[in-house]
């Protein structure tokens, strides 16, 4: 966060504080109280749905934009180590009988190694080619659940219990509403402290000049595997909450076009900044919302309209949206309020 005036940071602990004076910790702790008080005035069990997912997506979308954003090797199959996650949790609980805390873990970590296999050829190739390599992961993990039927159930998918934590059961969308924002919490100040420590900072150095930050002695194997765990570590913890809050798993949920749409809300959100997924996810969902609304309206309202028409208005719209973000705002919503904070000097709010 950035400083009034007349404030300065006397250590160096102070300058790397993320919250930094009394008021930006009084905001801080003032919105986490209202927002974990949603459940308590907001009855309707569709927003808390719409809310859990956009913390979930928001999990894997957080990875994502350390690999992409931070690192900068393209990868779009992340919905596939979403997948390696569910599946991994769905396995642990539900067959084999282990507690979900341990199987959570364990779903991050099986999709964290996989991950750092695909991302074996990103030493050797970047850019376009590396994104084929990573679509190549989305295909092979996505075939191996289908074909791998005995384990996985194939085609079918597989039921998964609520996730439970002792004697505590997460059953209802209210209870579920705690554990997910819980952990995306949790996430977002992982990886917001990560940004800025070593780290991040070779990341950084990575994405911008690959070739100046190995000259400088950053060991490029090492960082570029530690961006793809790390990435698909979060995707992995995604997955397995995805599968204990729908209670139910399959292919169908980890599309090609779901790994398409992590990279629009990070595109949309503001690449290489904590806060961008944030925006993004919150700003999909909600057109999403609204397309979702929208479609019966228009198809009663212009009856000669192909039947088909209007149930692909989402993805028209969400290609549109991309494309104009790409040539109007290319550094995503997250600049925008940058600069809407120095337009207003909304110090308070700044990070």
């Amino acid at each position: 966060m950035t400083l009034p005036c007349g404030i300065r940071s006397y250590n160096y602990s102070q300058d790397t504080a993320i919250v930094r004076t009394k008021t930006q910790w009084v905001l801080l702790l003032g919105f986490l109280a209202l927002f974990f008080a949603l459940p308590f005035y907001l009855k309707s069990n569709y927003w808390l749905s719409i809310i859990n997912l956009i913390g979930i997506n928001l999990i894997a979308a957080t990875g994502l934009n350390i690999l992409t954003g931070y690192c900068g090797q393209l990868s779009i199959g992340h919905a596939g180590f979403m997948a390696v996650g569910a599946y991994t949790s769905a396995i642990l609980t539900g067959t084999i009988g282990l507690p979900f805390p341990l199987a959570l873990i364990c779903s991050g970590l099986s999709a964290g190694v996989i991950g750092m296999f695909f991302g074996i050829p990103s030493l050797r190739v970047k850019g376009f080619y590396l994104a084929i390599s990573t679509i190549a992961a989305q295909m092979i993990i996505i075939w191996v659940i289908e074909h791998w039927t005995n384990v996985t159930g194939g085609f079918n998918g597989m039921s998964v219990p609520y996730a439970s934590i002792g004697g505590l059961v997460f059953k209802s969308e209210a209870s579920q509403f705690y554990l997910i924002m819980v952990i995306t919490v949790i996430v977002i100040f992982l990886a917001k402290n990560m940004a800025r420590n070593k780290i991040g900072r070779a990341f950084v150095a990575i994405r911008d000049n690959d070739l100046a930050a190995q000259v400088m002695g950053i060991n490029l194997f090492q960082y570029k595997l530690l961006a793809f765990f790390i990435g698909c570590f979060f995707a992995g913890i995604a997955g397995s909450l995805y599968a204990h809050w729908a209670v139910s798993i399959n292919v169908e949920a980890f599309t090609f076009m779901k790994s398409v749409l992590f990279i629009g809300m990070i595109i949309i959100g503001g690449l290489g900044s904590t806060i961008g997924p944030i925006y993004g996810i919150i700003f999909i969902s909600i057109l999403d919302v609204v397309v979702t609304k929208l479609s019966p309206a228009l198809q009663s309202a212009f009856p000669q309209l192909a039947s088909g028409f209007t149930t692909g208005l989402a993805p028209m719209i969400f290609g549109l949206v991309v494309i104009l973000f790409l040539i109007f705002q290319p550094r995503g919503l997250a600049h925008r309020w940058q600069l809407f904070k120095s337009a207003y000097r909304l110090w308070p709010f700044s990070y």
